[in-house]
């Protein structure tokens, strides 16, 4: 069962659309055990970093994220609820990965957020890009991003350079949405529902 964390009040439908797509079996949950028990965590994000971590506060979950050892993917926002911090929020993350979230340039050419689709640049081969080429293109929105290259497996750009996919141990993140980005988007979700701990 996959474990599709319910924080943000708004409809997930989507991503647990791509998950019966794909063949697997999910729950929208903020159930305690049931995301223990979970054979892969997702932490979706819509809306901002403020309001997600007060829900996670709220249903008692930042002990259980920062002790699961299955596979956690965060997306979007929840990609940037892993870091330690975000200029978006007043408040500390999850800091399961280390460094903050920056606030992407506005410039002349590129207005924020940024919405629409990118490619990857690929640091290494790994267990999420398999099937994936260079020229596969992902489906973005987003103010903030993570600017560092540490723990980075692909790079992307808009007005900034930053980091769209992580990795530290178990625990992964995307910025952009994978169960919106076609069939490139389906292949890296079903590698990450497909990946086994070791």
């Amino acid at each position: 069962m996959i474990a599709v964390i319910d924080v943000t009040g708004n409809n997930l439908t989507s991503i647990g659309n791509a998950i019966e797509r794909l063949g697997f079996e999910y729950s929208l949950t903020h159930d305690l055990k049931t995301i223990e028990e979970a054979s892969h965590v997702i932490l979706p994000g819509v809306g901002t970093v403020g309001s997600a971590m007060d829900a996670l506060e709220k249903h008692h979950l930042m002990k259980t994220l920062s002790h699961l050892q299955q596979p956690l993917l965060g997306i979007c926002v929840g990609m940037q609820l892993l870091f330690e911090q975000s200029e978006e929020a007043n408040k500390p993350g999850l800091g399961l990965l280390p460094g903050c979230v920056k606030r992407l340039p506005a410039t002349p050419q590129y207005s924020i957020p940024h919405m629409g689709w990118n490619s990857l640049r690929w640091t290494s081969q790994c267990g999420l890009n398999r099937g994936l080429n260079h020229d596969d293109y992902f489906y973005f929105v987003h103010s903030y991003a993570y600017l560092s290259k540490e723990h980075a497996l692909a790079r992307s750009s808009y007005s900034s350079e930053f980091t769209a996919v992580v990795q530290k141990d178990h625990i992964y993140g995307v910025q952009f949405h994978p169960e919106k980005s076609a069939r490139a988007g389906m292949v890296l979700l079903n590698n990450f529902l497909t990946l086994r701990t070791s």
